[in-house]
């Protein structure tokens, strides 16, 4: 019985895999340039996730998506920015996935922002925070 050794020239190309694998990684997965994305946590069964983009001007867009899987249910939805409330409106989930998303841009980028985002309704809350 014969045990087959690694040769130097295929432990060469593996480490070369490996890197290629990492370096190139970031590079197709920048789809959104600058984007910071974060997972949020719910008190049940929902998700929910916060993505922020910095955009021209010093401005940046925030989407906050929670996704219940259930239509027609109304959320109170907070955005707050340095601890200073930018957004407080209400959500519906909507078909086919019964979820919801609060976009908005907002001026004036202040070195690193840090923002968060929380959504409630009878029974539950979600939250979910990311700096900028």
């Amino acid at each position: 019985m014969s045990t087959a050794r690694p040769t130097r020239l295929s432990i060469l190309t593996a480490i070369a895999l490996a890197v290629a694998t990492v370096v190139l990684a970031p590079v197709a997965g920048a789809k959104d340039g600058d984007a910071v994305r974060a997972r949020g946590t719910c008190t049940h069964a929902s998700t929910a996730k916060l993505k922020l983009t910095s955009e021209d001007g010093g401005r940046i867009e925030i989407e906050f998506e929670v996704d219940q899987n259930r239509n027609g249910v109304r959320w109170n939805v907070t955005l707050v920015r340095n601890r200073s409330r930018v957004v407080s409106t209400a959500a519906t989930t909507r078909a086919p996935s019964g979820s919801f998303e609060v976009r908005r841009v907002i001026a004036g980028a202040r070195g690193t922002d840090r923002i968060s985002a929380v959504a409630t309704r009878a029974g539950e809350r979600c939250s979910a925070r990311a700096a900028v």
